[in-house]
């Protein structure tokens, strides 16, 4: 039998100390971080209807989340929030299902309840959008590295958002407190109660997390934690900002610069006082093989973001689909094995990793730009190392 020497028997010490030690850090830190997430918010959420709301979405190809969940959870929320405290803005284009039948069913559902809404079916489709020849000079395309003219996606998200948006500017007798965005995503009324009751209703924006494959979480293109930075990973707890990370582990509002995430609330008198709209990047600057997400910008433009804040509510988790919605909304969430597993790769990713290089690359060609064009993008935090455009069966990078 060997016999350890005294050196070994001192290593072998030092390192069950060392495991204890994680141990006990990780399985302490877990339980706080647990005990936290299972607290009820310190004040429940108000009942809908104290606020007039305006619900605006853009939609393509959505006919099955339509038919299966998204139309009979709007019917139940506009219930809720009371006939003349809503009013439903959809604008749909070029969906090659049954989505504009769909969007009929709910108009006349709305309808009957009195709700008024305005909801329009444009015909044009993807393929005869890229197709037409640009006027001269006209925004929104570009020169690609295949050598042709085409249609910038993010600049076409953005009229379709603003065209949403059109009977809120019009209707100047009457004004909303809210405007809430929602994607074709599986939600609830009380989804809806707990967002627009973040921070006591005090924000520029509050967010939902969504999810399509559960446990990542799936939008990343808008989202960006309290320091500006893309996020760190797709599984919780995502961020590499301290406040952003620590927030969300305490079940707290989480500060943010900015966040989409498949359903958010914003206080509408920006839309009023300050025109505020959805924009893309200009032609010029995306040039540079960069892109902005029109969800992230509006953020950037908004001129309350930075008095209000940017908020993400963890308490308010949507699904692309029933199976997503139900996994992320059942108790506990996440799992103690997620807790722990997201707690160390974050720890590890932060420790080993940076972002610095990432956010060079877009600064130096962002000062390229500006030295050529001497315009300026308020909005750099959004960017990234892509190149979208229109496609007939959708987008893709270039």
């Amino acid at each position: 039998m060997r016999v350890r020497s005294p050196r070994q028997r001192h290593i072998s010490r030092i390192a069950v100390a060392i495991l204890f030690t994680l141990f006990s850090w990780t399985a302490l830190e877990t339980l706080h971080i647990k005990r936290s997430l299972s607290l009820p918010p310190s004040s429940p959420p108000a009942e809908l209807g104290g606020e007039r709301v305006f619900i605006s979405a853009i939609h393509w190809n959505s006919e099955a989340i339509l038919r299966s969940n998204w139309s009979s959870a709007v019917v139940e929320l506009a219930r809720e929030l009371g006939k003349d405290n809503v009013f439903v803005s959809i604008y749909e284009s070029g969906s090659w299902d049954d989505t504009k039948g769909a969007l009929r069913l709910l108009n006349a559902q709305l309808g009957e309840s009195g709700v008024r809404t305005r909801i329009v079916l444009d015909a044009t489709t993807h393929k005869e959008e890229v197709e037409k020849t640009p006027a001269e000079g006209e925004d929104g395309w570009i020169w690609t590295p295949t050598g042709k003219m085409e249609l910038r996606r993010i600049r076409y998200l953005a009229r379709q958002r603003n065209r949403a948006l059109e009977p809120l500017w019009e209707m100047t007798d009457e004004k909303f407190d809210k405007i809430l965005f929602v994607n074709d995503v599986v939600f609830t009324s009380d989804d809806v109660r707990q967002l627009l009751a973040t921070r006591e209703g005090d924000y520029a924006a509050a967010c939902s997390l969504d999810f399509a494959t559960p446990p990542e979480f799936y939008d990343t293109f808008a989202l960006r934690d309290s320091e500006g930075s893309e996020p760190l990973m797709r599984t919780w707890p995502i961020f590499r900002s301290t406040a952003s990370r620590r927030a969300l582990q305490a079940n707290d509002p989480v500060p943010m610069q900015s966040c989409w995430n498949g359903m958010v609330a914003m206080e509408a008198s920006p839309f009023y006082q300050e025109q505020l709209s959805f924009r893309g990047i200009s032609d010029s600057l995306a040039k540079h093989h960069l892109e902005g997400s029109e969800c992230c910008l509006i953020h950037a433009d908004n001129a309350i973001s930075e008095t209000k804040g940017v908020w993400l509510n963890p308490r308010v988790r949507v699904g692309y689909d029933d199976v997503a919605y139900r996994a992320v909304n059942q108790v506990p969430w996440p799992s103690s094995s997620q807790i722990v597993r997201g707690i160390w790769t974050n720890r590890l990713l932060r420790w080993l990793s940076t972002a610095y290089f990432r956010e060079r690359k877009m600064a130096d060609r962002v000062a390229e730009w500006q030295q050529g064009s001497n315009e300026e993008e308020v909005g750099a935090m959004c960017l990234v190392d892509e190149m979208q455009v229109l496609m007939p069966n959708g987008w893709a990078h270039v």
